[in-house]
């Protein structure tokens, strides 16, 4: 295997540091929808890198070399 070569599938905290989140956000943005991961054997989740990816490309701001912005959740006072 080539040594330049990305994985296509991320551990939930290899995704969580990608993101600067933690990795119970992966795994909440996982069941939301927000992300897209496989179960491999018994219950050990992967994170698709491409969705991580598209996560990214949909946060990103009109702003020239201003960092995404990733929410999971409107607060409370956002949705009153």
């Amino acid at each position: 295997m080539a040594g330049t070569m990305e994985k296509s599938m991320l551990r939930v905290g290899e995704a969580a540091e990608l993101l600067s989140v933690s990795r119970w956000t992966i795994y909440r943005w996982v069941e939301d929808g927000r992300l897209r991961g496989t179960k491999l054997g018994k219950g050990s989740l992967r994170i698709f890198r491409e969705s991580v990816a598209s996560l990214i490309k949909r946060n990103e701001t009109a702003i020239a070399g201003s960092p995404p912005i990733v929410k999971a959740h409107p607060t409370s006072s956002e949705t009153n």
